[in-house]
């Protein structure tokens, strides 16, 4: 319950059975309310800056119409090694400076009337490969005993945050990916998918019993918090498919990104001598595919029609990332063709990203040239980001729909 009954005051004027039916429908009424929150569809973006947000940040994204932040914390600056973790190598508690601010940043974006997806790039044995020299870390899903620290790790923040009134639902870990160093190609076809999973289902790699785990620590102390899952390959939109069932818990939503086809919409697309567009043919997967809004649109279908056959709502479904290179010539077209079909589906989304501090490249209010050069001093200097941004035809797929 996020916000208990004033007890006193109602004893005050109610006595015996009424009081007790008026605080139990209060304490079932308000344990509902976290998950209607996403029971129409809700827009936002994605904050995943350098340094913690401030309140004319949130105020910003706020008056554009968005109703949802889907926060990272993993780039500010720790008071140890790892933000929160203290160590993912050794988790022994949360760090409480880091904690102090963190709360301290939720409460600005309540301030502002946002409701925030709180979302960890690190667990402990899974350090964000940014943080971690360039190298992937696989040990989380080499050792199932591992888990255990994940799951110590949430219920500790869980227990911290479950009666922040600006969470709107934690999401368990961004982009987990347990299948890239297993023997299963990403985009593989589903019945690949679904035979690598059989193989793997019970060990360490088994991306729902791991969420699975985690949820139920989460639930020893926050029994009404909404929880969002990624699907695994980096949240791909096809990832879902092997799954067999949704996951037990009735307040469980499920997340995929979309930034498909990678090989057009990525900053390394920038550097060819003959950059791919969009629309146009694009390598993906094993071969190579015309990408337009129809082939957009179905391979959007992928994750809904795995949660139609499932029974999970379309209204539990959330594309929590999507987005495009800024500066490529196709950017708006693609995202126009993405917000198409997210929308005319009636699925919540977030865009990636809302005034990066620390990578512009998809940061559409800086329309499509290149920043100045005291955004790159500022990174270097540890000082806020001094360029201001405006809404620009680069933006507006985003703007008018939020």
């Amino acid at each position: 319950m996020k916000y208990p009954l004033d007890r006193p005051r109602l004893a005050a004027s109610l006595q015996g059975g009424l009081l007790a039916a008026l605080l139990a429908l209060g304490s079932t009424a308000s344990a509902a309310d976290l998950i209607s929150f996403w029971d129409q569809p809700r827009h936002g973006g994605n904050s995943f800056n350098r340094l913690p947000p401030d309140q004319p940040y949130f105020d910003a994204l706020k008056a554009y119409g968005a109703s949802w932040v889907r926060l990272s914390y993993d780039k500010w600056k720790p008071a140890r090694r790892d933000y929160l973790l203290g160590d993912a190598d050794h988790y022994r508690g949360l760090e409480a400076d880091d904690l102090r601010t963190l709360k301290a940043t939720l409460d600005r974006a309540q301030a502002a009337g946002l409701k925030v997806v709180l979302t960890p790039l690190s667990l402990p044995f899974l350090r964000w490969r940014q943080n971690n020299g360039g190298r992937v870390d696989d040990r989380l899903w080499q050792d199932r005993q591992r888990w255990q620290a994940a799951a110590r790790f949430w219920r500790d923040l869980a227990a911290e945050l479950k009666d922040h009134p600006a969470i709107a639902a934690y999401n368990l870990i961004n982009e987990p990916a347990p299948e890239r160093q297993a023997g299963v190609d990403e985009h593989a076809a589903p019945a690949a998918l679904q035979a690598w999973y059989a193989r793997q289902k019970g060990g360490a790699r088994d991306l729902p019993a791991f969420y699975r785990q985690l949820i139920a620590a989460v639930r020893e102390v926050d029994q009404h918090t909404p929880i969002m899952v990624d699907s695994g390959w980096y949240g791909a939109a096809d990832a879902f498919v092997y799954w067999p069932a949704p996951l037990d818990d009735q307040r469980v939503l499920y997340s995929f990104h979309m930034y498909e086809p990678y090989a057009a919409t990525s900053a390394p697309n920038l550097k060819r001598a003959k950059p791919y567009n969009y629309p146009g043919k694009v390598p993906f997967g094993a071969g190579s595919e015309y990408w337009d809004a129809k082939r957009v649109a179905s391979y959007l279908r992928q994750p809904l029609d795995w949660a139609r056959r499932v029974g999970v709502p379309m209204q539990r479904m959330v594309a929590g990332e999507f987005g495009c290179i800024r500066r490529l010539p196709g950017c708006k077209t693609y995202l126009e063709d993405v917000l198409t079909t997210l929308d005319r589906e009636k699925l919540h989304w977030a865009f990636y990203s809302f005034r990066e501090d620390s990578w512009d490249a998809m940061d559409y209010e800086l329309g499509s040239g290149a920043v100045p050069w005291r955004y790159w001093e500022a990174i270097d200097k540890h000082q806020p980001d001094p360029v201001p941004r405006q809404a620009t035809p680069e933006f507006e797929p985003i703007r008018k729909r939020l």
